[in-house]
Parts: structure tokens; C-alpha cells; sequence
């Protein structure tokens, strides 16, 4: 189109008219009353001329850079910015945030203001029995404004990550019956029962693993550390309730409170009921670090652009707030789905590419369909590959194994997890620091870096609505790998040091070492694991006590 920039990396192609498309979706035509809704669109901008690959050398090489000096030295045009924002507004848009990065503008419109302004054509879209107004073709802007723009994320609403974890069938027994002590501090129903029977209890060599045994299992006892002065972020569409968190907390003899807790409604909507995700999250990095705060970062809808919103708000967050360095995040959506090299993991990977590089460490989860996740990342009958946002290079990507413990409490057998996540990139060249035994030869990036349990047969105590569960998925190891980040992070603060720069260039030189016990038996499909690195569950699940002596003065 002559004097437009076209986005041909902003969309995946689909059909002008109906019928069945590419990953089941089903196409029907937008009729006016569509055209009339409004929808949410995010404009990324790119970084001055060779900025971006200087910041990720550096971070690849170990570097902290605070935000103070990526605010001056690595920051978008504002003026470009500032011109897309006006233009934007002349159409017909309404522009909610401008990023202090100047990276990324968000604005609202009518699709059918989207459709004449970006020289597309809407359609509906329905996936898993929700329909959505979507663009069915490449959009553009006018050249004096979209030069800088390498994205146009939002066209597509139906393309969103999944989540996760994975309930268990088996359904551990009840604490109590319900005149227990536990309920009835969180309600009535208690005063009701003639007689009360005290809670059973727990044993923490059987699942439902518990804090305490976890704790033991990855040797993160006894250390006098809880992560105080630490705060956690959780990237989620939803918050917990308290009451699940009180059970919890109750239930593992865990020391916090709901003080620790804030919960960040980023968009400001009505947020969705809790479902599992939220509650794993908070309650176990909560469980690891009672010290620390843990903020609960809301979005609302797992759509790119409620994703990304919070991602900029988490960063400005971090700016003014030193402690919070750890960033747990248990989302995917497998690489070829997105049909890259995207334009939305080039957003969220320069978003990542700043956090780490100011030392907030993302964990996120590697995924719970092994080496073939399908667009749902329930099931293993998709193509061979990774999921993002594992897979970006500016994370540390987290697989599953199965644990299984003795009657001593002491690790009796650790496998390789089938649902965990790993493989190689196909839109992410190899990081300079993912060397070592065992890493195979190539250019690609590697999947993931480190494990935890994952298994949901050897899993996790949950408390959801009330009700006592038995969960896993990589889900779980991701938030715990968080609040082993905010250990170490208070050990480096008691030893005069300063937070961590990004771990990745940090934990390879580890390989090998007491710092990680290797995990050698299983697969998930494609890999298997085996000694050294493998592409199940990365360098192996942690002994903190070791990682704590080694990185503490790092």
C-alpha cells in the first residue's frame, strides 16, 4: 500500500469469509453491532539504532543496568511516540497510556474506527465456544507515523497464552470436618456442628506435598532466610481469595498475613472468579518466602494487550521499588501459533529485556504438554515446539520433574516430568551464556534453564474455594523458583550486597555442581533427560543451600 508501513508480523492470516480456519477457529462475517464494540489496541515502538542489541549484550554478560540509566540510555523517540499518539486521536482513538519508555501506546476504538484507520477488515472469530471481533488481515499506518512501529499488538483478541497448572484427580482428604478450628475462623458454619473432630494430620512424605517438605526436598531449610525485605510479583488475570490463602498459610505452619499481600487490579474491571493459577501462585511463593510481600498484578483477561499493560506497569513498579526483584509468571502458548518471528514476543521480549537487565529475574513456567503443546497446551498432539514466554532469552524458563519422597522426609526419587515443557526455539537465537555439558550443538535458544516438581500425581497442596486439592504443572515450579530467588536475594542483602543481576549468565557456570542435583531419567516426547543439560528439565532441580553460598557474594 503506498505511503503505509504494512504489520504483516501483527496478525496470523485468515479467511475473509466463513467457515473453518487454522487451529479450529471457526470464521463468520462481523455485522454492525461488532463493528460498534470497542477494542484495545497496543502500538510498539522500537528503540533507537542498535540499542536494543547493545542492552541485550550486556545483560547476556552479566550486567546490571538500573532503570535510571535505561530511562536516559535506552528509551523509544518520545517524539514518535507523541506523533503516533496524535494521529491515533484524530482517527478516533482514545489513548490510554503512553509508557514512560515511550515503547508502547495503548489506545481504544470502535473496530470499526480500527478497520477504515488500519486498512483492515474485521471478522468474527469463535475458539473454544468464545467469540471475538477480529482482524482477518495486514494492517498499516501511514508512513510519516509507523516508522518506528514494529508492532500492532490486540487486532487478533483470540490469541492469548495459556495457563499452566493441572488439579490432580486424586482429591486428598479433607483436614477436618466442617466444625474444624480452621473453619471456623473464616465462618459460621462451624457453630452449627454438635461435635468437632480436630484436623488429621498431615504427612508430609505423601502428596499433597506441603511447604515444610519442599523446603527440605530442595535444601531450603534451615537457613534463616524468608525472603524479608524481598517483594514478589505475580503476572495473572486474577487474585486469590483471602480465606484460601489463610487456610494455607494455616495448614503448612506458614508465619505471614494478609498484610504481605497487595493486590493490583491493573485495568480497573471486574476481574474473573478464582480457578486455581492465582491461588497456586500466591499461596506457594507466599508458602517459600513468608518474609517477602508478594503483589498480585491483576489484568484482567489473558489477552496480549492486558498481558503487556501489566508487564508496564510491573516495570514501573520496579523502578520505584528496589525490593521487587522476582517476577513469576505460569503462562504459554506454543511458538508456531503465534507464526513468528512475532510481533508480540518482540514486545514482550524488549519488556523482559529491560527487567532483566535492571535484575527483576521472570520466572516462567516451560509448560504441561512436553515437546509437542497443541494451541490449548493441554495436550501433547501439536508440532514439535517451545512455548513462549519460556522461551525468550530475557527469562529463566522453568520444567517440571516428578518427585517422589521417603518416609524420612529425604528425596527418594526424582524423574523427568512427561508434561514438562522443553526444546528448542524457533524464533530465538542461542544466548551467549547457555553453554555446558550436555548442551547440544546449534544456534537455537534452549528450553528451559532450571526444574521443580511438576507431576500433579506427586503434586502440591492447594486451597481453592474453600476446598483442600492436590495440583502440579510447571505452574508450580515457576513461583517456587521465585521465592528461592527472593532467598537469596535477602542473603545478598545481609551480606552487604546488592539484588541479582540476571541468573541465567549466573546458574550455567553451575552446571554440574552441588548447586543443582541433575536430573537423568524421563523424558517429555521428543527429549529425554540425561546427564548434564538436557531439554526436559534444563540444568536440574536446585539445592539452595548451595545456591545461596555461591551467589551470595556473586
Amino acid at each position: 500500500m503506498p505511503g503505509r508501513k504494512l504489520f504483516p508480523n501483527s496478525v496470523i492470516p485468515l479467511p475473509a469469509g466463513q467457515g473453518l480456519a487454522t487451529q479450529g477457529l471457526l470464521i463468520s462475517p462481523a455485522e454492525p453491532r461488532h463493528r460498534a464494540a470497542a477494542m484495545s489496541l497496543h502500538f510498539s515502538l522500537g528503540l533507537p539504532e542498535g540499542k536494543q542489541r547493545e542492552l541485550e549484550d550486556r545483560v547476556a554478560a552479566g550486567e546490571l543496568i538500573p532503570f535510571e540509566e535505561q530511562a536516559r540510555d535506552y528509551a523509544a523517540d518520545p517524539a514518535a511516540a507523541d506523533r503516533l499518539a496524535r494521529w491515533l486521536t484524530a482517527q478516533g482513538y482514545t489513548i490510554d497510556q503512553v509508557t514512560p519508555d515511550h515503547t508502547t501506546v495503548y489506545a481504544t476504538a470502535p473496530a470499526g474506527t480500527i478497520e477504515a484507520s488500519l486498512g483492515v477488515r474485521m471478522v468474527r472469530v469463535t475458539r473454544d465456544g468464545h467469540a471475538y471481533t477480529a482482524a482477518c488481515d495486514t494492517p498499516s499506518l501511514p508512513d510519516d507515523v509507523g516508522g518506528p512501529v514494529f508492532h500492532i499488538g490486540g487486532l487478533q483478541p483470540f490469541l492469548r497464552p495459556n495457563k499452566h497448572y493441572r488439579i490432580s484427580h486424586h482429591k486428598p482428604a479433607p483436614d477436618e470436618a466442617p466444625g474444624s478450628d480452621i473453619a471456623g475462623d473464616l465462618g459460621t458454619a462451624a457453630k452449627k456442628q454438635k461435635k468437632k473432630k480436630k484436623p488429621a494430620a498431615a504427612n508430609p512424605t505423601q502428596p499433597p506435598y506441603t511447604v515444610p517438605a519442599i523446603l527440605k526436598a530442595y535444601g531450603a531449610d534451615g537457613l534463616g532466610l524468608t525472603g524479608a525485605g524481598q517483594e514478589i510479583a505475580i503476572l495473572i488475570d486474577t487474585v486469590p481469595l483471602d480465606s484460601d490463602l489463610a487456610l494455607f498459610w494455616r495448614a503448612n505452619g506458614v508465619s505471614t498475613d494478609l498484610g504481605r499481600v497487595t493486590k493490583i487490579n491493573v485495568a480497573g474491571g471486574t476481574l474473573p472468579s478464582p480457578e486455581g493459577e492465582e491461588s497456586l501462585d500466591v499461596e506457594w511463593t507466599s508458602g517459600i518466602a513468608p518474609g517477602a510481600g508478594i503483589r498480585v498484578y491483576a489484568c484482567g483477561s489473558l489477552s496480549f494487550t492486558a498481558l503487556d499493560q501489566a508487564l508496564d506497569r510491573i516495570i514501573a513498579d520496579a523502578a520505584q521499588r528496589p525490593a521487587l526483584r522476582q517476577l513469576s509468571i505460569s503462562l504459554g502458548i506454543g511458538e508456531t501459533y503465534l507464526q513468528g518471528p512475532s510481533g508480540e514476543m518482540a514486545t514482550q521480549h524488549q519488556k523482559f529485556l529491560k527487567l532483566a537487565a535492571a535484575g527483576v529475574n521472570v520466572f516462567v513456567s516451560s509448560g504441561d504438554a512436553g515437546s509437542n503443546p497443541d494451541d490449548t497446551g493441554h495436550s501433547s498432539k501439536g508440532p514439535l515446539q517451545v512455548e513462549y514466554e519460556a522461551s525468550d532469552p530475557c527469562v529463566i524458563g522453568v520444567g517440571g520433574t516428578s518427585l517422589r519422597l521417603g518416609t524420612d522426609g529425604h528425596v527418594a526419587a526424582e524423574v523427568a516430568w512427561p508434561g514438562s515443557g522443553g526444546g528448542k526455539s524457533v524464533d530465538f537465537p542461542r544466548p551467549a551464556w547457555q553453554v555446558g555439558n550436555g548442551v547440544p550443538a546449534g544456534g537455537q535458544r534452549l528450553v528451559p534453564d532450571v526444574a521443580g516438581p511438576a507431576d500433579p500425581n506427586e503434586g502440591a497442596l492447594l486451597y481453592l474455594n474453600g476446598q483442600k486439592e492436590q495440583i502440579g504443572g510447571t505452574s508450580w515450579s515457576a513461583p517456587l523458583w521465585a521465592g528461592f530467588c527472593a532467598l537469596i536475594n535477602e542473603a545478598r542483602t545481609k551480606a552487604g550486597k546488592g539484588a541479582l543481576p540476571f541468573l541465567n549468565p549466573l546458574l550455567y557456570p553451575l552446571l554440574g555442581t552441588p548447586c543443582f542435583r541433575d536430573i537423568t531419567q524421563g523424558g517429555n516426547g521428543a527429549y529425554s533427560a540425561g546427564p548434564g543439560y538436557d531439554l526436559v528439565t534444563g540444568l536440574g532441580v536446585p539445592n539452595v543451600t548451595q545456591l545461596v553460598s555461591r551467589l551470595r557474594d556473586a
